[in-house]
């Protein structure tokens, strides 16, 4: 009765909980206004689609979302640009929202509280600035960009936010000084080149250090006296002396071509950009100092030449130690909900809520094609469905597929998620095998014995309602990737007890499983010289990751980690 006096103008505003999320047709309606906060993105969805159908004389839909100070917000640019979005996706959605420079469709637009703009502005920094501000209590100084690199720092995401390392010093360190803020906001672009600038050999750097030992930005330097000090820089920085030819190796003067092979590389790439240029036979920074400046720049500078030789050596392999690359192919991956709060019982029905929705990331090898809008992951209760050929655990990670009684096709001999509500009007979930029995009668079976078959009689028939199909029960490691785990929470995932003998060393074995588990310190401020080891990030998906030494290439240890995957073994960092 209520719709129909809202369809037919009798009724202007009708307030309703969880009644019409879905199902019901009503094209004139031209505001939605909510009330309540969702977690779920396809909830939401929901709810706004009530308005979304075109009627007569209907210009537009108005959407009034009064989500008051909940996470559930976090969601919602997320379902309006129909993508998942990490902090520094959702900060960018803010800062292009307060420039009016979103990609919406002609005559749409979005109004946020502008509460709400400076809250998701402020998520694109915030793990930097914890990792930064936690480095330099430890250290009780600022780190330079070098030790921020090493404590596993991204120093893409670094530049994405702030646009180079000295941007974040800037918008971050409470005791800069005066004169080096002046020169971070002056010399910026300089800055960010010699914190980027392409290398395939060290001797761009090799050559900056040379030019500033030299004074060179108060009187510039001539080639000689250049090429001269930079065979210095490099007979002290000796793993550097790989980089120059068969017939320099070994010499430890420079030889009577020197000066010739050093202008034609480093000094002519230099000299051919917008920094550097050459004047006869003096090698000249374009760029204006201040006098009073000058010790200050040269200071900025070598904290990048000192970052930019170290990452050179890592990827070089030349500290001195073996350096084998293991495989790094990565699957494709697709992100999928995941409802923490959505049990599906193995057992009998159990109630659930999809009101909580997560994102996990899972390789796409091994479960066909999934699509976020129709695949999501939810967690088994129960034992009901543990044995057989598929056998579902308790707890166990399910991957599934809707399918609504109009999409499931054929049934018979699947694994379904059964939905029915219960008198309080919740709906309860239920994991089955689906039978059907020569008279065209359904039944609904668990894989454990002990469970007798449910048979669907046509009073259940009314009841029940086919929810989802079961794709596969996922890895949980899959799920914990990128999490945060306490030391002791750590074997826990491979089903292992914690051993403080074991599990408070570096590197674990667990060999019933074929697995090595290693375990990484990156800050490591206050530990002994001998477990300093070179463990980094190399950049966004590579880490450099150093063994203890008793562990060789040619150790049982070793050669596991290098063939881990010709000899089945799994390596978890």
């Amino acid at each position: 009765e209520a719709l129909e006096q809202l369809a037919n103008g009798q009724l202007q505003v009708l307030f309703c909980v969880d009644l019409f999320n879905e199902g019901v047709d009503l094209p004139a309606i031209d505001t939605v206004m909510m009330l309540r906060p969702t977690e779920s993105r396809i909830l939401f969805l929901q709810q706004l689609g009530r308005g979304l159908r075109k009627a007569e004389a209907k210009e537009r839909l108005v959407v009034l979302d009064f989500v008051a100070n909940h996470q559930s917000f976090l969601h919602k640019p997320m379902a309006l640009m129909n993508r998942t979005m990490t902090h520094q996706d959702l900060a960018r959605f803010a800062r292009d929202l307060e420039n009016q420079s979103l990609d919406l469709p002609t005559g749409c637009y979005v109004n946020y509280d502008l509460r709400f703009i400076d809250f998701l502005k402020s998520l694109g920094g915030s793990d930097l600035q914890d990792q930064y501000h936690t480095l330099r209590d430890t250290l009780g100084r600022r780190p330079t960009l070098t030790e921020f690199y090493r404590a596993g720092a991204s120093l893409q995401a670094v530049r994405r936010q702030y646009g180079h390392w000295f941007g974040l010093i800037a918008a971050l360190e409470p005791d800069l000084q005066t004169d080096e803020r002046t020169v971070i906001e002056q010399q910026a672009d300089l800055l960010r080149e010699l914190e980027t600038t392409a290398m395939t050999k060290s001797f761009k750097m090799v050559l900056l250090e040379a030019f500033q030992e030299l004074d060179g930005w108060r009187e510039a330097p001539t080639l000689t006296d250049l090429a001269a000090r930079s065979w210095q820089v490099l007979q002290r920085r000796r793993p550097l002396l790989a980089d120059l030819p068969d017939a320099y190796q070994g010499l430890t003067e420079p030889p009577d071509d020197w000066l010739g092979y050093w202008r034609k590389n480093p000094v002519s790439a230099w000299a051919g950009g917008s920094f550097f240029t050459l004047e006869g036979d003096r090698f000249i920074g374009v760029t204006a100092v201040a006098p009073d400046h000058i010790a200050t720049l040269t200071e900025l500078v070598q904290e990048l030449v000192d970052y930019r030789l170290a990452t050179y050596e890592v990827r070089q392999g030349l500290g001195g130690a073996t350096v084998t690359a293991l495989s790094s192919r990565r699957p494709e991956q697709v992100s999928l909900p995941y409802f923490p709060n959505l049990k599906i019982a193995c057992g009998h029905f159990k109630t659930g809520t999809a009101d909580c929705e997560e994102y996990r990331s899972l390789p796409l090898e091994g479960y066909g094609r999934l699509d976020p809008g129709r695949h999501f992951i939810a967690r088994a209760s129960g034992n009901s469905m543990n044995g057989g050929k598929q056998p579902v655990q308790d707890g166990d990670y399910l991957l599934l597929e809707l399918a609504s009684a109009e999409s499931a096709g054929r049934i018979t001999g699947d694994i379904l998620a059964i939905e029915r509500q219960d008198g309080a009007g919740d709906n309860q979930y239920l994991l089955r095998k689906v039978l059907k029995d020569p008279n065209g009668q359904y039944r609904l079976r668990a894989n454990n014995p002990d469970y007798e078959d449910i048979v669907v009689t046509s009073e259940l028939q009314e009841q029940f309602r086919t929810f989802a199909r079961l794709k596969g029960v996922l890895d949980p490691l899959w799920m914990v990737v990128g999490e945060r785990f306490a030391r002791e929470e750590i074997p826990g995932l491979f089903n292992a007890t914690f051993n403080p003998g074991s599990w408070n060393s570096g590197h674990v074995v667990l060999g019933d499983q074929k697995v090595h588990v290693l375990l990484v310190t990156l800050n490591k401020q206050g530990k002994a010289a001998d477990h300093r080891y070179l463990d980094h990030w190399v950049d966004d998906t590579r880490f450099h990751w150093q063994t203890q030494n008793q562990t060789t290439p040619q150790s049982k240890r070793g050669r596991e980690i290098i063939h881990h995957e010709e000899m089945g073994i799994g390596i978890h960092l």
